[in-house]
């Protein structure tokens, strides 16, 4: 994407994701900013903000990838990949929702310790490996109708249905292969300092 440029898709008639190049796109309150655009490990921000730090996984499966990500993972199509959702909790509190996929085609040489981790953080992993490359960041405010949303509304997290959740997301890459990992943020991270 070019910078300031807008990516919305619709499914049903229902706008699902308004993807931006630029923070200002989103309309972010000050306090949000810097979790925003940091191009840093967001483990590592969230270590030093709290006394206990915990990946709680969801999920780890083959799932069909969401209508706004089939395109930024180079799929001609919604497909089948493979899917990891977690809560990064601080003092066991969430403070955000990660979602990662990485296409079915990924070899365990590319991606070696993705289907291992367990609880254990994917950007610790991510950050420490220097053959990764981190792509752009892209940001939205994901509303109820987004599938992440409601898969959050599911878990009965602190959020409501009125509530849109600001959201980022880019691309990791290593050895040719990507995945895509979109990080929400519950609305109580603004208090942490």
């Amino acid at each position: 994407m070019t910078a300031g440029s807008v990516l919305q898709l619709r499914v049903d008639g229902t706008s699902l994701a308004r993807w931006h190049s630029e923070v200002n796109g989103v309309q972010a309150p000050a306090d949000m900013q810097h979790w925003l655009t940091d191009r840093g490990s967001l483990t590592a921000k969230l270590l030093d903000r709290c006394e206990q730090f915990r990946v709680r996984r969801l999920s780890q499966r083959k799932a069909l990838c969401l209508a706004d990500e089939y395109a930024e993972l180079g799929l001609h199509r919604r497909m089948q990949v493979h899917e990891r959702q977690v809560l990064l909790c601080c003092d066991g509190r969430p403070m955000v929702y990660a979602h990662t996929v990485v296409p079915l085609t990924a070899t365990a040489n590319e991606w070696p310790l993705f289907h291992g981790l367990g609880e254990k953080s994917l950007g610790t992993t991510l950050f420490n490996d220097p053959r990764v490359i981190r792509g752009s960041l892209a940001y939205a405010r994901l509303r109820h109708a987004h599938p992440l949303v409601r898969r959050m509304l599911a878990l009965d997290l602190p959020v409501s249905q009125q509530q849109s959740l600001l959201a980022r997301r880019s691309l990791f890459w290593r050895k040719g292969a990507c995945l895509l990992v979109t990080e929400v943020f519950l609305p109580q991270i603004a208090g942490l300092k």
